[in-house]
């Protein structure tokens, strides 16, 4: 037995009984969910700086999702917030490091 208690995907307790194991799962609250939602989203981030896998940043994406999700927030809202302050404080496309300020 592996005991792992975080956040999982929807469709890993029917991946799990396909290999012959029986998952033992339980419903989350809400507060226990937006928890676990980001030590999941800490979690992916940790990987991602491991290996830089891309597909490590597709869970990030699918956590930022599911938190905006679960705070009311439309895709199209969220999307709006970003527009918004790329125009205001840009991007990151010039690749600049502030390296100190001075007086």
């Amino acid at each position: 037995m592996k005991v792992y208690n975080k956040l999982i995907r929807d469709h890993i307790p029917a991946i799990i009984e396909k290999s012959g194991k029986k998952p033992i799962i339980r419903t989350l609250k809400e507060e226990e969910y937006i928890k676990s939602l980001n030590l999941k989203l800490q979690e992916e981030l940790d990987e991602y700086y491991e290996n830089e896998d891309i597909e490590e940043l597709a869970d990030l994406v699918e956590l930022v999702y599911a938190i905006l999700k679960f705070k009311g927030v439309s895709l199209q809202e969220f999307e709006e917030i970003r527009q918004q302050k790329k125009e205001i404080r840009g991007g990151f496309d010039s690749r600049l490091f502030l390296e100190r300020v001075e007086g």
